[in-house]
């Protein structure tokens, strides 16, 4: 019985993933099989407006400034929110007693449950009016969702850093004090290294969800399609044009098919995401 549900259940999942993994596919090169969008435009053009056709008779589809937009709201959050994430867990590992973890490990749970909404709506409330005071401008841009994705993606980086951390085995520590190494020493020279792969595993994770986030980004970027020139400049991502115009076009249209090669890039780059996740943890499988 287990073994046929088991089965069962591997199947419906294959046959769901090709399904949608065909419809992804053929909408998103519906644009240049039926409507003559050319893929170099498409991945390196720097204008958007599938609506119109240019001066050749083809669809204007540059997504070069949401694709930008994307990788450097990604890198920049990654970059911010890494090394904060490991040091709160060398610190909940390491240094905290065992009562500060059975605080701060719940806390992590709860704000990885946070809605999405929520973190747009508090970086459209406090975020987008501080950047804007204090940096003039509108506030809206690539600095707004580089910071509300940081503080996204930073308790999914910091519980995964901690698994990497705990799994190191114990008896490395103990070898590295039984040497003269501090705790400082053993921290940096001996846990860091060891669990090397697994925290490379939770930054990829966490740029992973970084890069797929819609709403939150939406909210706070400014959703202007055009090449970011500066981090306080309204900008857009593929997310954020995504969700600001599939609830807007025509099925089978131009701008609608144009939607879905953005979708196809999205799910090209999750893929990307997950293949380096599972090298690396094919790198080291106890983390």
């Amino acid at each position: 019985m287990g073994k046929g549900l088991t089965l069962l259940t591997v199947g419906l999942t294959l046959i769901l993933t090709i399904l949608i993994l065909s419809l992804v596919i053929s909408k998103g090169l519906a644009i240049f099989l039926f409507n003559q969008g050319g893929i170099l435009e498409f991945l390196f053009g720097k204008k958007w407006n599938p609506g119109t056709v240019s001066e050749i008779g083809r669809p204007i589809i540059g997504a070069l400034p949401m694709i930008t937009g994307s990788f450097t709201v990604t890198i920049l959050s990654a970059f911010f929110c890494t090394p904060i994430a490991v040091g709160a867990a060398v610190f909940m590992t390491e240094i905290s007693p065992k009562w500060g973890k059975r605080i701060l490990q719940p806390v992590l749970e709860l704000l990885v449950g946070i809605p999405s909404v929520v973190y747009g709506f508090i970086g459209l409330s406090i975020v987008v009016p501080f950047l804007r005071e204090t940096f003039s401008g509108s506030g809206f841009g690539i600095a707004a969702g580089t910071i509300v994705l940081s503080i996204m993606i930073l308790p999914t980086m910091t519980s995964l850093s901690v698994d990497a951390l705990a799994s190191v085995p114990k008896s490395l520590r103990e070898a590295s004090y039984a040497l003269g190494a501090t705790r400082w020493q053993t921290i940096y020279r001996v846990l860091l290294k060891t669990a090397r792969t697994g925290l490379l595993t939770a930054m990829i994770f966490g740029m992973a969800r970084a890069f797929g986030e819609a709403l939150a980004v939406q909210m706070v970027i400014g959703n202007s399609p055009v090449m970011p020139t500066s981090l306080l400049e309204p900008a857009s991502t593929l997310t954020s044009i995504l969700t600001m115009g599939m609830g807007y076009t025509v099925l089978g249209q131009t701008e609608n098919n144009a939607l879905w090669s953005l979708a196809l890039v999205l799910m090209f780059m999750s893929f990307l995401f997950i293949f380096i996740i599972r090298r690396l943890g094919r790198r080291n499988p106890s983390v």
